[in-house]
């Protein structure tokens, strides 16, 4: 059992499947009180769930509540996402702000349901982005526009919740082999005119790249030892790859980035 992880309650928002299922197993094989709250239920041993749709403001509201009832929140954990791919010009409304509202806005009042329980004991809240919020993944611009805002949320939330012994971190993984892959919105060719074939290169190199990368039991590793390391940093990239990546993006003119990144999705 990990260090100050014994009886306390840790809340896993989206922990249904992927990275998120893998995090409530893991923190409930090292002794946390385990809540996911999703629309259907985690599977994992030892895990209450809570019902709820991250759209729902009440809804999220009240089972984060709930979830605190007994012993306050120690974690906050944040793994609920959507993706869809569409081109800019023809994507429809509804469409990217569910994707927002599920990506951005349903992490936002996660913590801020979470914060009142924190306050007077400390805690961490962990919020999962992705690597595609430092450079654009081709035709699912709106995904990474939505981690983009997650990883600023972040950054923002460090510096008020400090105060209060909150310790805010952004994990950004790559690509990861989940069934988030076949759960994408694709939108067909007759919705995509002449982006059509472009699309559907870089759909198939997202899919390659996700399902040749990271496992979520590796994501969730780290995500465990975030919630008790003594001084988390604010942004933890996912892997030693990744990491090098991230920081050529930043240190390379933005044209000449821009350029490599899009022939990764065959552009």
């Amino acid at each position: 059992m990990e260090k100050n992880s014994n009886k306390k309650t840790a809340v896993v928002i989206g922990g249904s499947s992927g990275i998120g299922f893998e995090t409530c197993r893991k923190l409930a094989q090292r002794g946390w009180n385990v809540v996911n709250v999703s629309r259907t239920p985690c599977k994992a041993q030892k895990v209450t769930n809570l019902k709820a749709d991250v759209t729902d403001p009440a809804a999220l509201s009240a089972a984060i509540k709930k979830a605190a009832a007994k012993n306050g929140i120690a974690l906050l954990v944040y793994s609920a996402g959507f993706s869809m791919a569409a081109p800019i010009e023809y994507a429809r409304e509804e469409d990217y702000k569910y994707l927002f509202e599920v990506n951005y806005f349903g992490a936002l009042r996660a913590v801020q349901a979470a914060v009142p329980f924190m306050k007077k004991r400390g805690g961490r809240m962990i919020l999962v982005g992705s690597l595609g919020g430092d450079l654009p993944i081709i035709f699912d611009s709106f995904y990474s526009s939505s981690k983009a805002a997650l990883e600023m949320l972040c950054r923002g939330a460090y510096g008020e919740l400090k105060p209060y012994n909150i310790k805010v971190t952004g994990v950004l993984p790559g690509g990861t082999s989940t069934e988030f892959t076949f759960k994408r919105k694709v939108y067909p060719g007759s919705e995509t005119g002449a982006y059509s074939e472009s699309l559907n290169k870089a759909v198939a190199a997202l899919a390659n790249m996700e399902q040749s990368g990271m496992s979520p039991v590796e994501v969730a590793e780290i995500i465990c030892s975030l919630a008790v390391a003594d001084n988390p940093p604010v942004i933890k990239i996912c892997g030693a790859k990744n990491t090098v990546y991230r920081l050529f993006s930043r240190i390379m003119p933005e044209k000449v980035t821009l350029n490599l990144n899009g022939r990764m999705y065959n552009q």
